[in-house]
């Protein structure tokens, strides 16, 4: 019996040898001699091999099929080390909305070219990268985004939609290239309107159930603040009932629009054990003894380029220079380089280095996260 990679799966060269799965966002390390089968799969002619358990395993995950692609799949080069996989897309800064608490500010008229991002797609398929997260602003204001959802198909690469939805109509859902929608919800209707603006609760609800009664995959993010405090075990209830694949909660940073807005801030004490919601995959298994962002990079709506968009004020580089590059100039850091010393800082991971920062020491505590775990 022949077989062929399924159209789905596609092979990732890091630092393990693995296959991953852009539908389900499944990542599989592989042996050598897996990953050695599944190239012979991957080309025009597919494999054979024997009827047994890997085969099996491989045909009930979606990794293999009998059915013959002829698809041109990206080229294996090996990742650089550790390996870039999951890659923050800021393609226009422009947004429909001046919420209470954005990083960014004021929106402006800055925006990459669709030039400029399908190099930053190739370069980052080509440096075996998994996840593109496209985001803004709010993408869909991008004044070429029709051209740019065309192209999003050639890459072998899970691609997600993160949209504040006000803009994410049934046109919009009938032909969006995307694997996932990723919605921002900042509490039930009282709470997320007073950030976000009167009326957006509803209609920014009513484009979630559009887009799962479309088919697409659909996460939810969520920002602590002290308007949402009473809203979270509901918001949960709702969410779970909704089918919402994963909710992701977090505290935003004191930047942008938030310096302005002070009583949407909320300290360690009062926000840190809201962290504890939130429910889903996240991202896939990562190295251990390192801080966060060890796999992530993220490039701005005007070509620079840093650690995360956070750190958009010190960036590493620009696209121009070309991502590898880049990558190469961010330094992973180490758990034991952090001023942290309890019993949770493997799952903990540190916390958020931008939050640590803001609060004084780098190598410092990200003191919202402490609270989570009950340190402070």
């Amino acid at each position: 019996m022949r077989y062929f990679l399924a159209r789905r799966a596609v092979l990732k060269w890091l630092e393990i040898p693995s296959v991953y799965h852009m539908k389900k966002d499944d990542l599989y390390e592989l042996d050598a001699d897996s990953f050695e089968f599944l190239k012979k799969c991957s080309s025009g002619s597919g494999c054979s091999r024997p009827k047994d358990d890997f085969i099996d395993y491989c045909l009930h995950e979606g990794i293999v099929t009998k059915e013959k692609s002829a698809l041109k799949r990206p080229p294996l080069i090996k990742s650089p080390d550790p390996s870039l996989r999951y890659l923050e897309l800021q393609i226009t800064n422009a947004c429909n909305l001046r919420c209470r608490h954005c990083y960014i500010g004021e929106p402006g008229a800055s925006g990459l070219t669709v030039d400029q991002i399908g190099n930053v797609l190739k370069e980052f398929e080509e440096m075996q990268g998994l996840r593109v997260l496209i985001t803004g602003g709010e993408p869909l204001m991008h004044p070429k985004f029709r051209e740019i959802n065309d192209m999003l198909p050639r890459f072998f690469l899970r691609k997600v939609l993160f949209t504040n939805g006000l803009l994410l109509d049934d046109s919009v859902l009938a032909t969006l290239n995307t694997d996932e929608i990723q919605i921002s919800i900042d509490g039930l209707r009282d709470a997320h309107d007073a950030l976000r603006g009167k009326g957006t609760f509803s209609r920014t609800l009513d484009s979630a159930r559009r887009a799962i009664r479309a088919g697409y995959e659909v996460s939810v993010s969520t920002m602590v603040h002290p308007k949402n405090l009473g809203d979270f075990d509901g918001m949960e209830k709702l969410f779970k009932g909704l089918g919402i694949k994963d909710w992701t909660v977090d505290v935003p940073c004191f930047s942008g629009r938030l310096t302005d807005n002070r009583k949407f801030r909320i300290s360690p004490e009062e926000g840190g054990r809201y962290l504890g919601y939130g429910y889903g995959e996240g991202l896939h298994r990562s190295t251990s003894g390192f801080a966060c962002g060890l796999h992530l990079m993220a490039v701005m709506a005007d070509g620079r380029v840093s650690k995360c968009s956070f750190y958009a004020a010190s960036p590493v580089g620009r696209i121009e220079e070309g991502l590898r590059r880049c990558w190469h100039r961010i330094k992973p850091l180490r758990l034991d380089e952090l001023k942290c010393d309890c019993a949770h800082i493997e799952s903990c991971r540190g916390g958020c280095r931008y939050r640590a920062l803001l609060l004084g020491d780098p190598l410092g505590k990200d003191l919202y996260k402490c609270r989570l775990y009950d340190i402070i």
